[in-house]
């Protein structure tokens, strides 16, 4: 599809949490430019159904937010959604491929679908069957997994004649994202409430083994095999966000790491801390190589802010993909699109 010459591309926003209000309001901001077109906003809430988008994000939309999925996508007929409901592939697939029927590619936040092939064959499967028969493209993306320890650490090897391994260490003050991440990481709780949650699963941060896959994936290195880890940061002094208050001795957040071995060695490293308090956050890619390259974005890349960006910003690159599933790495580089309006 030829971006904004013919008429506006057709989006709906499926899905209004505080990354979803965020990925609207930056598609209404675009649509000044005459690109894009929000036609259709999707929640189940009922504190935001059947009220004005624009009274939920501030901005000027006098689209009607409505809990029924399939009305909207009949109605509406996307070229393309904007998907941010839930981290895990099986809680989502359903959505996806209701939003396949209708002939929408995908742009979604979903933290297991952009490397999905070998947590979830059976579901990525079916998605990138069904998409390639009808024609549409479905994307994974983010900041992480999506960007700041994939996407950003294979960049860096771009330069490089050849590479013997990756770090990637990103540290996160959670005390200043959004209230769902800084329960995601387990801000406030004891020990003890850490190890329960972790035991049954779905805690923490998701999307690190999708992006150590991705790196692999992306340098053309079998995965020998992998560990992962997850354990809680323990805060020292009392630390107050705008959603909660972490004491001494209670959990601040988390340290996931993941490793990747080629070889018999460690090929690829991935080190994310995420916690209330966390001081000096920064992002960095060191690459052992030739050249050797250690990139630093100091302060850190700003997750929240990031993701909404990287979702919209994927717009046109999915327009213009083949059919089917696709991971970040089968797109070109991403860039922002659109002037300022």
């Amino acid at each position: 599809m030829s971006i904004g010459e013919d008429r506006p591309i057709r989006v709906v926003q499926y899905g209004l949490g505080p990354i979803g209000q965020g990925a609207a309001k930056l598609i209404l901001e675009k649509a000044k430019a005459g690109q894009l077109e929000l036609v259709g906003a999707i929640d189940i809430d009922p504190q935001k159904a059947n009220k004005t988008l624009g009274s939920l994000v501030n901005a000027p939309s006098d689209v009607i937010i409505s809990p029924d999925a399939e009305d909207v996508l009949a109605e509406t007929q996307p070229d393309v959604v904007v998907h941010t409901t839930s981290s895990f592939m099986p809680q989502v697939e359903q959505q996806l491929l209701q939003c396949i029927r209708h002939g929408a590619s995908i742009v979604s936040s979903t933290e297991e679908l952009p490397y999905p092939f070998a947590r979830h064959p059976e579901i990525t499967q079916r998605l990138d069957l069904y998409a390639k028969e009808r024609g549409v493209t479905i994307l994974g993306t983010g900041v992480n997994p999506g960007y700041a320890m994939d996407v950003l650490a294979l960049v860096a090897t771009g330069v490089c004649t050849r590479v013997r391994s990756v770090t990637v260490n990103r540290r996160v003050d959670a005390g200043l994202r959004r209230q769902p991440l800084q329960n995601k990481v387990g801000a406030g709780i004891t020990v003890d409430e850490f190890r329960e949650r972790q035991e049954k699963g779905g805690f923490g941060h998701i999307g690190l083994v999708e992006s150590l896959r991705l790196v692999m994936h992306g340098l053309g290195w079998p995965i020998e095999g992998f560990t992962e880890n997850l354990e809680p940061v323990i805060s020292e002094r009392k630390v107050k966000t705008p959603y909660l208050t972490v004491q001494p001795g209670r959990v601040a957040g988390i340290k996931h790491t993941a490793q990747a071995l080629r070889n018999g060695n460690v090929a690829v490293s991935l080190d994310l801390r995420m916690y209330v308090g966390a001081d000096q956050p920064e992002d960095r890619v060191i690459v052992e190589g030739d050249p050797p390259i250690n990139l630093v974005v100091e302060g850190g890349i700003f997750g929240d802010t990031a993701t909404v960006a990287a979702l919209v910003n994927a717009i046109p690159q999915v327009l213009n993909a083949s059919p089917g599933l696709r991971t970040v790495t089968d797109l070109p580089v991403p860039r922002c699109f659109l002037p300022e309006v």
